[in-house]
């Protein structure tokens, strides 16, 4: 399936396991090409993390910087249809310690 295919049905409200996991995944590769490093692992259970933004890098236990949300509001907020505010009111989005805001790293695609 490709990302257009999973996108739509996403829209559509369609989207099953398989289309949330290939959207996340890929709009998670796209964070770490925009803001590549080791110090915040962000965290889209259960289909994705990954690690990104320069900083220091941790390499045992829980890193120092996590942000953990839901699929929905990762694509959306990749996508550029909320804002890291926005989406930080929403009580979904957890953060913690430095270099946790997204603000300038997103949208990641307009659409």
């Amino acid at each position: 399936m490709e990302m257009d295919e999973a996108l739509r049905r996403y829209d559509a409200g369609d989207a099953g396991r398989a289309e949330l996991k290939l959207l996340v995944k890929e709009l998670l590769k796209l964070l770490v090409a925009k803001a590549p490093g080791h110090a915040v692992e962000v965290r889209v259970p259960p289909y994705g993390a990954v690690q990104c933004i320069e900083g220091p890098r941790h390499t045992r236990g829980t890193p120092g910087a996590v942000i953990e949300m839901p699929a929905d509001i990762w694509i959306d907020l990749a996508l550029g249809r909320t804002t890291w505010s926005d989406a930080r009111l929403t009580g979904k989005v957890r953060a913690s310690g430095e270099r946790t805001d997204l603000t300038n790293l997103l949208p990641l695609l307009t659409n």
